[in-house]
């Protein structure tokens, strides 16, 4: 892995400080120098707090992130990160964060992600009213080392202050927009550079994509071979019929598209009746 990326430049593709937690994991890992592009605005392809709405789904926009980084600097190896925030699909009532990190290798013409989906998030905002309410959620969330948008309502645009991370700054703020507007909404800031917990995951995914580069392809050597679909049908041991439960996984190579199916990945051949359709309707 090291030979192919080594002594290339890597451009990070991001405005919000991703490179102090990016960077150190992929030059020790390939060897490569990092760089971030002079005045790169990734607002411009959505906003968390809403001024610019995010048209395009979280892959698209980091391919049209690595695209900009690659035009602006010439550099042909870009990576870029893009969260989502917001109900967990699988768990009710709990909030989830999902990163999606994507390199893509201009030179080779290939690209490589990987993604996280986590409820380790402090993705929240409430409505108050008074100081004391606006205290207690500060302390909730860690601020000030966590930052806070607060406005005057929830999405509205009319009173927004974002990445207080002040308690003097905090309190004046609560205290115009009520003033104005009689109303207050605060908000966790999910940038990154005002995240911690969120700063924490992207490193960690940079981790899980670095270990994925690891794995060679068995045909053409290209890094980065690995799983691309998860296949339900795992047997019931009793009836045979198929369930919900992983059967296979199958691998792809980014680059010459070689594919194999790996059976039983989790290391069954059958599933319990509980988690049969049949057996337990």
């Amino acid at each position: 892995m090291g030979s192919f990326f080594e002594d290339r430049i890597l451009v990070i593709a991001n405005m919000h400080g991703k490179e102090r937690v990016i960077a150190p994991v992929l030059e020790a890992a390939l060897g490569v120098s990092c760089i971030v592009p002079e005045n790169f605005d990734t607002d411009q392809f959505g906003t968390f707090s809403g001024e610019i709405e995010r048209f395009q789904n979280p892959l698209e926009t980091l391919k049209a992130k690595c695209n900009l980084g690659f035009e602006l600097t010439g550099c042909d190896l870009v990576i870029a990160t893009e969260g989502s925030f917001g109900a967990h699909p699988d768990l009710p009532f709990c909030a989830a964060h999902d990163e999606l990190i994507l390199l893509m290798d201009f030179k080779n013409n290939v690209s490589f992600s990987a993604r996280i989906l986590t409820t380790e998030t402090n993705f929240q905002g409430k409505k108050i009213r008074s100081e004391e309410e606006l205290i207690a959620f500060g302390e909730s969330i860690d601020f000030p080392n966590q930052a806070i948008i607060l406005r005057n309502e929830e999405q509205s645009m009319l009173y927004l202050k974002k990445g207080i991370n002040d308690w003097d700054e905090l309190l004046t703020a609560f205290r115009v927009c009520m003033r104005r507007h009689d109303n207050v909404f605060v908000e966790t800031d999910m940038r990154a550079m005002h995240n911690p917990l969120r700063m924490k995951q992207i490193e960690q995914l940079t981790l899980k994509l670095m270990a994925q580069l690891k794995v060679l392809c068995p045909s053409c050597e290209m890094p980065g071979y690995g799983v691309t679909s998860v296949l339900p049908g795992l047997p019931c041991w009793i009836c045979e019929t198929p369930t919900s439960s992983v059967l296979k996984h199958v691998l792809t190579c980014t680059a010459c598209q070689h594919q194999e199916e790996v059976y039983f990945p989790n290391g069954r051949q059958t599933e319990e009746p509980t988690f049969c359709p049949a057996c337990n309707p």
